[in-house]
């Protein structure tokens, strides 16, 4: 077998090493996506909780910004938004430890099949 030939089994392990390592960025990213729009809401709360109801309070709705009903309105609404967020992010954080840990599992094997291929093509 020449050098840069690998078995195609282990090709294949390889390949989808890959795409775990992909998966788990991509579940990173969104991670931290949902971590930054959670810090944003807790801002906006605490914001929200110096002024006195009759401040007049604006929402941003796409590129327009729309007066509330009141503080007690957009708090619900931030409140709501923040408890759905955090579920989101309790579910990535499972998501990316289950998968760091195929990760973690496939390098093993990957890594194991190479260091036996070595060894065999040192033998020969």
């Amino acid at each position: 077998m020449a050098e840069n030939e690998l078995p195609p089994q282990l090709q294949d392990q390889i390949n989808r090493l890959q795409q775990l390592r992909s998966q788990v960025q991509m579940i990173v990213q969104q991670r931290q996506q949902i971590e930054l729009k959670l810090r944003e809401i807790d801002e906006a709360l605490e914001e929200l909780e110096k002024t006195d109801e009759k401040t007049p309070i604006y929402k941003s709705v796409g590129v327009v910004l729309i007066k509330t009903k009141g503080k007690s309105e957009i708090q619900s609404e931030l409140k709501t938004d923040k408890e759905s967020l955090g579920l989101r992010k309790t579910t990535l954080d499972k998501q990316e430890g289950r998968s760091r840990e195929k990760l973690n599992e496939m390098q093993s094997k990957v890594q194991n099949a190479l260091s036996g291929s070595h060894k065999s093509d040192v033998s020969e």
